[in-house]
């Protein structure tokens, strides 16, 4: 598995990502993507999944130490205290004694980037994370996350796919040494529907999915955390290490960006760059 190293740990490029996986479906999933050859889950205090993910991480085969698992801590926990009770908690519900990152999964208006980014060095500081990291964070917020923080920020995840224009944002985790996470790679599924997509798909004997993650993953310090509740799909995205894209072609796909990309909407989110 490739993996971008940032913050001295080794991310996985291609991770699985459970949301909104539950229960039964969710510990047989992660199960089986473990089996095929994922070595890097994605979870969140939200998404109500941690529990099955790590019922399904002990149930695989594979060595706790080969395994990147990423977990987030809620925009209502970032007071500090409540945003270390929240790790711990995170730890019980997975059964886990540390994960490999953790991140503070979306900004709040209400605490500051400093107080919040102060408790998520503590987590790190007391072996709870290996690393520690943000999602959401504009620019600004990148800049602010950075100088408040000891301990080096190993990721910033966002939603980025083809439709939708990072450049600001991925400019300034490579500025400050982050990687970017990109949630929502497909788009939804709606940039499987293009045909500069799909032409360059025939091209290589690949699928649109496979090409809009290689898209993602072939640029500098991106990693792509597909998420599905299908057993073939598992497959078809591990394919997408297995073929690269011409410079001509990565050009042709970064002109699909639109300005109505984005797809998700919080209500809590910042004012984006683009």
């Amino acid at each position: 598995m490739l993996t971008v190293e940032t913050a001295d740990v080794a991310i996985p490029t291609l991770g699985f990502g459970t949301w909104p996986l539950k229960g039964g479906d969710c510990e047989r999933m992660v199960t089986a993507a473990l089996g095929a050859g994922f070595r890097h889950l994605d979870t969140a205090e939200m998404y109500d999944n941690e529990d099955a993910v790590g019922r399904g991480l002990k149930a695989a085969s594979v060595p706790r130490d080969q395994v990147f698992v990423t977990t987030k801590v809620w925009h209502t926990h970032l007071r500090d205290g409540q945003l270390q009770h929240a790790a711990e908690e995170s730890l019980k519900r997975l059964g886990l004694d540390y994960v490999d990152l953790y991140l503070i999964h979306w900004p709040s208006p209400e605490v500051s980037v400093q107080e919040a980014i102060g408790a998520l060095n503590e987590v790190k500081t007391r072996g709870l994370a290996r690393a520690v990291g943000v999602a959401n964070f504009n620019v600004k917020l990148i800049e602010e996350a950075v100088a408040a923080s000891e301990a080096q920020l190993a990721t910033n995840q966002v939603e980025y796919h083809l439709h939708l224009d990072q450049t600001p944002v991925l400019e300034a985790c490579r500025r400050h040494g982050l990687s970017l996470t990109a949630y929502a790679p497909i788009g939804r599924g709606k940039v499987l529907d293009e045909p500069e997509v799909k032409a360059i798909a025939a091209d290589h004997g690949r699928t649109p999915a496979q090409v809009a993650l290689r898209w993602l993953i072939q640029q500098e310090g991106v990693i792509a955390i597909p998420k599905t509740g299908s057993l073939d799909r598992l497959a078809e995205n591990l394919g997408t290490l297995e073929f690269s894209l011409s410079d001509e072609e990565m050009a042709r796909l970064f002109k699909l960006a639109r300005p109505d990309g984005r797809m998700v909407r919080m209500g809590v989110e910042p004012e984006w760059d683009t």
